[in-house]
């Protein structure tokens, strides 16, 4: 008869640790969340009444898309070379644009003064969706491809700017330490210590927001910044469901394609 183990020598069941520890605490937060959820439903207003009325309402604007219409494929190929030359020079602008303003928000190498106003200019500049700026620049500069330029650079400022200044409080300080003891200034510690080590990154920080670019130029079309949104806004109203269609379908295989390219760049990168 085999005798029985020992506790000491009784195998033990790993079990991952909870993200709380504190049972009350844990069990606490998810009643928390229970109830707010049950509240949050139960006080918004919905009109179920209009929601089943607009089910076959929504049936009949898809049926509607099928198939897609393409004759009219020369207002596709303006409004998607506008769109693209948005997105490009948006994300030009803006990837430049940002550089400065994340060495002013990159605590370890700025001053706090010029800290401050850099970190100010970063959060202004993703404090807003990129439709409430657009409308802000369409009332300011009026309708048009411009606006959708101002749009998106801000936007990309604020997100590759943020991005690239954590980056920058992130470096090996060895070749900042070994510039100085060379005697360099801050600006040839800027080029040879520091912008070399993100250099990876923000490339692919570029590649990335061209990708959002690409997408947000169409949203912000449609309230007048120029680009493929504002063609998709006209075939809606037009009732035009079958060129509306065709319009989203692009767009996805365009957004696809340059997933793609924006991928096989990064790869041959790092």
């Amino acid at each position: 008869m085999t005798p029985p183990e020992s506790p000491s020598t009784a195998p033990r069941t790993w079990r991952k640790p909870p993200f709380i520890a504190n049972p009350l605490l844990r069990y606490g937060l998810i009643i928390v969340a229970v109830v707010y959820l049950v509240w949050a439903f139960g006080s918004l207003p919905f009109n179920w009444a209009r929601i089943s009325e607009g089910l076959p309402r929504a049936a009949r604007i898809f049926s509607g898309g099928f198939p897609p219409n393409l004759e009219r494929y020369e207002l596709l190929i303006t409004g998607f070379k506008e769109s693209f030359q948005i997105a490009i020079l948006a994300t030009l602008l803006g990837v430049f644009l940002s550089i400065p303003f994340a060495v002013m928000a990159a605590r370890n190498i700025a001053p706090m003064p010029i800290y401050l106003i850099g970190r100010a200019v970063i959060i202004v500049s993703r404090s807003f969706h990129p439709v409430i700026v657009a409308i802000l620049f369409v009332a300011a500069v009026g309708f048009g491809p411009l606006a959708g330029i101002l749009t998106l650079t801000l936007y990309s400022i604020g997100f590759v700017g943020k991005l690239l200044a954590e980056e920058i409080e992130e470096i090996d300080w060895g070749q900042v330490e070994a510039m100085k003891a060379a005697g360099a200034g801050y600006v040839a510690i800027l080029f040879y210590a520091v912008f070399p080590q993100i250099l990876p990154r923000q490339v692919g920080l570029s590649m990335y927001q061209l990708d959002s670019n690409l997408r947000a130029s169409a949203v912000v079309g449609i309230v007048g910044a120029g680009g493929i949104g504002g063609t998709l806004m006209n075939a809606f109203g037009r009732y035009d469901y079958d060129f509306a269609f065709a319009i989203l379908l692009i767009i996805i295989a365009v957004i696809l394609l340059s997933e793609g390219v924006s991928g096989w760049v990064r790869k041959k990168i790092w």
